[in-house]
């Protein structure tokens, strides 16, 4: 069963960049990923320090494979000083 997801995440204005470059990296890297359906980075029109990835996985073990990568790791541990509050993540059955 696909896994839908959309993850929330707000930069602290002074690593915005830095931030945004990761963001970027976890895009092309994850878009690699065979359990990957689609991964798009999204940036709020009023905020340019939030972000919003919208997420579909082929299923929840392809997520969970995902979420072992070294880049998503490795943002994991500089998430807490790069950004303003932990990372919103929702799951979503899709109805529609």
């Amino acid at each position: 069963m696909k896994v839908y997801l959309t993850a929330i995440l707000k930069a602290v204005p002074s690593h915005r960049e830095e931030v945004l470059a990761l963001l970027l990296q976890m895009v092309e890297a994850s878009r690699k990923e065979e359990a990957c359906i689609q991964y798009d980075l999204h940036q709020v029109n009023d905020d340019e320090n939030q972000f919003i990835f919208y997420e579909i996985w082929k299923d929840q073990a392809g997520l969970d494979a995902h979420n072992q990568q070294s880049y998503i790791v490795e943002f994991g541990k500089v998430a807490g000083e790069k950004l303003q509050e932990a990372p919103q993540i929702l799951l979503m059955n899709k109805l529609a």
